[in-house]
């Protein structure tokens, strides 16, 4: 019986596996991502007067913290999804967002009289934002395990993991358009608790589903 190891090896040496176009792999995600943007839309709606937002550093300290671990997310599931790949510096790029993050969130808690500090952490939302996230990743969870499935990824748990994670960082990009809350200390939390929500699922489900 061929083993992982020598069937990763002979894939890397037959020059006569091709590869589909980049688009044509990738656009049910792309798809995915705009079905969950309307859902976003039509079920919680952009913000009244987001314009208006637009001006607030703490808006676009969100916007930022979201997007990096989205992108880095990403990045991961195409890595993860070839076989015999290395993720080489990409969990720092995962973790550098994290860290900054928390050092903003520490450095307002701090500046912020002690009464206060609570209403930060726990803003107005706390029950439902990492629900709604996780809700709005769906689609897009779908499509990445989808996409995998029809590559070769040869550690299924952490592929699965890696596409519910950018699955749940980009739907909180998306619920950056509705959510109120600017606090770094609840996105710290709160919208990443959201994205390992679906972590945790691709992490289960990933055997099952993406396992040869």
């Amino acid at each position: 019986m061929m083993k992982t190891d020598d069937f990763i090896t002979m894939l890397a040496k037959d020059g006569t596996v091709r590869r589909r176009p980049f688009l044509v792999t990738w656009s049910p995600v792309a798809v995915a991502m705009v079905l969950s943007a309307v859902l976003m839309a039509v079920t919680l709606g952009v913000r009244p007067h987001l314009e208006q937002w637009a001006g607030a550093p703490l808006f676009w300290l969100k916007c930022g913290f979201v997007a990096a671990l989205a992108a880095a997310g990403l990045r991961a599931v195409r890595i993860a999804a070839i076989p015999g790949a290395r993720f080489g510096t990409l969990p720092w790029l995962l973790a550098a967002p994290v860290v900054l993050m928390a050092i903003a969130a520490v450095a307002t808690l701090l500046a912020t009289d002690t009464g206060a500090r609570a209403q930060q952490f726990w803003g107005s939302t706390w029950r439902t934002c990492p629900l709604l996230i996780a809700l709005l990743a769906l689609p897009i969870f779908a499509a990445l395990l989808h996409v995998m499935r029809g590559l070769a990824p040869t550690r299924p748990r952490l592929a699965g993991a890696m596409a519910g994670f950018a699955a749940g960082a980009t739907a909180a990009l998306l619920y950056c358009l509705h959510c109120p809350e600017l606090a770094p200390s609840f996105v710290a939390f709160w919208y990443l608790l959201g994205m390992l929500i679906p972590t945790a699922a691709g992490a289960l489900a990933g055997r099952a589903v993406l396992a040869w």
